[in-house]
């Protein structure tokens, strides 16, 4: 009982100690400005984002938003995390927890770096933590960062999109 006991405390402490991190890149040939505009456009989502389908509440750090994901499957989920970061033009974090806190936390990341004038890498990453972490990686490692690249490459299309439109605009004024 006591081998047991142990066991089960090694466990629940390195599940919630170790991060297991998915992380999906993408380089969009567009300004910062730009990338953000889209990313923090939200009434927006349904129309282009294919993994976060809304995204609602104030986008102000400490705020609570609700989210809603979609998985490879055609479900969804819902999950209210908290904003820890937003860096106009740099980037958007927010932390959320299914269930309990310590069962499956995690810290979600968006980030943009300019490469190069014009050019910018666009960085998508989660740090899971908990109980439950283990047993999905293979999940979390398939399924949800299949959903990452997704709208990585839906982002870029989708500010391509808004470029062209303006560039056409402006060409006919």
């Amino acid at each position: 009982m006591v081998v047991v006991i142990g066991a089960a405390v090694a466990y629940a402490v390195w599940s919630t100690r170790k991060s297991f991190v998915i992380r999906a890149e993408r380089e969009i040939d567009a300004s910062p400005d730009e990338v953000w505009s889209v990313l923090v456009d939200r009434e927006s989502y349904p129309r282009w984002n294919p993994f976060v389908l809304s995204s609602t509440g104030p986008l102000a750090e400490g705020a609570t938003i609700t989210n809603v994901l979609a998985d490879t499957k055609g479900g969804t989920s819902t999950f209210t995390p908290t904003v820890l970061t937003l860096s106009v033009n740099r980037e958007f974090r927010w932390k959320g927890k299914f269930w309990l806190p310590g069962l499956f936390d995690g810290e979600h990341f968006f980030t943009i770096d300019e490469i190069a004038p014009g050019r910018v890498r666009f960085v998508q990453e989660e740090h899971f933590r908990g109980l439950v972490v283990p047993p999905l990686r293979g999940m979390l490692r398939n399924d949800t960062l299949t959903q990452f690249r997704a709208m990585n490459d839906a982002l870029a299309n989708e500010v391509q999109l808004r470029s062209t439109s303006v560039t056409s605009m402006s060409e006919e004024n």
